[in-house]
């Protein structure tokens, strides 16, 4: 653990927690699961284009359709997670994770920078800008 999270370590489970629950989610394909884990308004950051998704059930799945049609998208994980800048309402982590196929092999592994807010009482990720597509 990084000196800042072990400065913050509620607020650096409760976002853990908050990531986790993301890529579970993501990982069973759960669109609702996602948006429980995100904050609205949620921007996206990624292949040079900037997405705003307004509400909870904007988030599209098509990504990861494609993904799963043209790369054999299976499941990701985690490889990292730093706490680099917090506030009592907002954190920065710096993060990348692993896309894999259906037989395990590596798709890619990428970088990402996360924004997560406290919006009642609750972390969510309101922010993603990432280096995979």
């Amino acid at each position: 653990m990084n000196p800042l999270a072990q400065k913050n370590p509620e607020l650096n489970q409760a976002c853990m927690s908050a990531l986790d629950r993301f890529m579970d989610g993501l990982n069973r394909y759960d669109a609702q699961a996602m948006d429980a884990a995100m904050h609205f308004p949620h921007v996206r950051f990624a292949g040079g284009q900037i997405k705003i998704y307004p509400k909870a059930g904007d988030n599209p799945m098509d990504l990861f359709e494609r993904l799963r049609r043209e790369d054999d998208w299976k499941y990701s994980s985690w490889v990292s997670r730093e706490l680099v800048q917090c506030s009592d309402i907002k954190a920065h982590y710096a993060l990348s994770y692993t896309r894999f196929r259906s037989d395990d092999s590596v798709i890619g592994v990428y970088e990402s920078l996360y924004v997560l807010t406290k919006v009642n009482h609750a972390w969510g990720i309101q922010l993603r800008s990432s280096f995979g597509p």
